[in-house]
């Protein structure tokens, strides 16, 4: 495939960084494989290979890329599940950290409202697959989520079996769909129970919860996924190192 045309207004690295990165987000180069190498990208668009570097060197500092000793550059994956064991203590009664094991109680499709339509940056109204998730340990339960999608982009979502989900969607978005979510920006804050969240997470009514609300984005930095997920506030904690 031929370079698209780059912006001039912009410096040559950064032409080439923002191209490289919507090639990326095309699933030229799906996560976990490798880019071409300095030098063949340096041929393919006509510029020196210190160009190259620096756009490589961009992506990387984004955690689009990484570079791996003797191998190459990579396409980094994705680990956001980890961010939750930053908040909660998903741990089995041996006091082993585990993954949340997960189950779709809800699957649906939905009318976007204000809110969700200004998260997704959609028209108030467009078609959005909502879905609500509980994650457990052990068959206790630990969170509940809520998740919105843009049905346009993800309407492979509403045909698949519940069964077939697992336990982590950021893969099947990526299999099912060919979305791939690069970052997210989070928000905590926190409220209590309404019935319907004590019940479904065992809970005392009115109990304090904690909430992260997740934007998640693709490379080019159009949302992909809005979500809510609701946990008890004895299980939170919370680590930060300031430098």
């Amino acid at each position: 495939m031929n370079p698209a045309p780059l912006d001039d207004r912009l410096p040559r690295y950064q032409r080439l960084r923002d191209d490289l990165a919507a090639r990326i987000n095309r699933n030229e180069w799906r996560p976990g494989e490798p880019i071409p190498s300095e030098a063949e990208l340096g041929a393919h668009y006509g510029v020196a290979i210190g160009t190259v570097r620096k756009a490589i060197d961009q992506l990387v500092s984004d955690n689009v890329l990484e570079r791996q000793q003797g191998r190459g550059t990579f396409v980094r994956r994705a680990r956001f599940n980890s961010s939750l064991f930053r908040f909660f203590r998903f741990q089995s009664e041996s006091g082993e950290r585990r993954v949340p094991k997960s189950r779709i109680i809800r699957r649906k499709s939905i009318a976007a409202t204000s809110a969700i339509a200004s998260a997704l940056r959609i028209p108030v109204g467009e078609p959005v697959i909502s879905l609500s998730r509980l994650r457990l340990i052990d068959d206790v339960p630990l969170l509940a989520e809520e998740i919105w999608l843009q049905q346009s982009r993800f309407g492979p979502i509403l045909e698949i079996e519940t069964s077939e989900f697992g336990d982590l969607l950021y893969p099947l978005y990526e299999e099912r769909c060919g979305e791939v979510v690069v970052s997210a920006e989070e928000i905590l804050t926190v409220e209590t129970a309404n019935e319907m969240q004590a019940r479904l997470l065992r809970l005392e009514a009115h109990a304090p919860l904690i909430v992260i609300e997740r934007l998640a984005l693709d490379l080019e930095r159009r949302p992909i996924e809005w979500r809510r997920s609701r946990g008890p506030a004895d299980r939170f904690r919370y680590h930060a190192e300031i430098r």
